[in-house]
């Protein structure tokens, strides 16, 4: 994959709007059968993006990070996996939360994905849970506060 473009986007921006819903909607909607109600929702508007373009201009990637830390709607598009990409999106997308002092940072991650988010500093916290008919985590960023649960509490 040629050089790959990392920038912050506006929802409020129509051209923006219009690539990470597109983004979006290949890879949760299309591939993954996520219902279109669920994908695109009203947290959009008050949330910071993330897109991922290649050097011929093409968005391949993006996630979003929500006002409450909750880094989600993390995608690339299939035929760009494995080249960094995500890895790149992450890095972006918990630098923007830092800087927007957001506190705790954390995810839902698909299972399947729990591995990547782990090399990144990410724990997983309480239980499997179904989100979209898929099987997540929750995973928090180390040195974060985690929240309390079942088997974090002292007896």
């Amino acid at each position: 994959m040629a050089l790959i473009e990392i920038r912050m986007a506006n929802w409020q921006q129509a051209e923006d709007r219009h690539l990470l819903s597109g983004i979006r909607r290949e890879v949760f909607i299309e591939e993954q059968g996520v219902a279109e109600d669920i994908e695109l929702d009203a947290h959009d508007a008050g949330s910071l993006h993330v897109l991922a373009a290649s050097g011929n201009g093409r968005v391949v990637g993006c996630a979003r990070v929500m006002p409450n830390g909750q880094i989600g709607r993390m995608a690339v598009l299939l035929h760009c996996r494995g080249a960094g990409i995500g890895a790149r999106l992450l890095q972006a997308a918990i630098a923007a939360a830092q800087d927007a002092g957001l506190n705790p940072i954390f995810l839902h991650a698909q299972r399947h994905a729990e591995g990547f988010y782990r090399r990144f500093g990410f724990t997983p916290i309480g239980d499997a849970f179904h989100e979209a008919d898929i099987e997540h985590i929750k995973m928090t960023l180390k040195n974060e506060p985690a929240e309390p649960t079942d088997e974090l509490t002292p007896r």
